[in-house]
């Protein structure tokens, strides 16, 4: 099917059929070769902004998902303190260190042995601290491992190496030792 205009040049006599097939056949060909144009300066510095807001955009994505995991990891600390805390009770005051400082909470006798043998850990919990059993200072530690200030159950990496241990084995210390 032709262009209504060829059809009206070939009926005016002012193009033959040959000449009117032969224009048709460069313009598909100038189509079909075609080539992308290269883009303009205002084009490039469209599509540069374009993707540095996306950048931004990314980023400011990564930054909230972060605070509200942030956030859901505290509630869920919060939850389980709540849950699983020991009531504190006694007049003996167990004595550990808090960073650089030496703080202590009151138990009694059956608390302070759970607490030498590594059954209870001590937390961080608002402005004091907490007694929780061992599985709920497990799952603090999943979520928040700075929440837990004294854990004897567990030793950390670098407390003290084998030997250092077998030379202090020679040296018997009173099992009713209170500093």
């Amino acid at each position: 099917m032709r262009n209504p205009l060829q059809e009206q040049l070939l009926k005016a006599g002012l193009v033959n059929k040959a000449k009117a097939a032969q224009v048709v056949r460069e313009q598909a060909k100038k189509h079909q070769g075609k080539a992308p144009v290269a883009p303009s300066a205002e084009e490039l510095e469209a599509r540069r902004l374009q993707a540095e807001k996306a950048e931004r955009d990314r980023a400011i994505a990564a930054e909230r998902n972060a605070q509200a995991r942030a956030n859901e990891a505290r509630a869920q600390v919060r939850q389980i303190v709540e849950a699983h805390k020991v009531k504190r009770e006694g007049e003996i005051a167990y004595r550990f260190t808090d960073g650089d400082r030496i703080k202590d909470v009151l138990v009694n006798e059956p608390l302070r042995a759970q607490l030498a043998a590594g059954t209870l850990v001590i937390v961080r919990y608002g402005e004091g601290y907490e007694l929780l059993p061992r599985v709920a200072a497990d799952k603090i530690r999943e979520r928040d491992a700075t929440m837990i200030v004294l854990d004897h159950g567990r030793t950390e990496a670098g407390s003290s190496s084998g030997a250092d241990d077998e030379y202090y084995r020679q040296f018997e210390v009173p099992d009713d030792l209170i500093w």
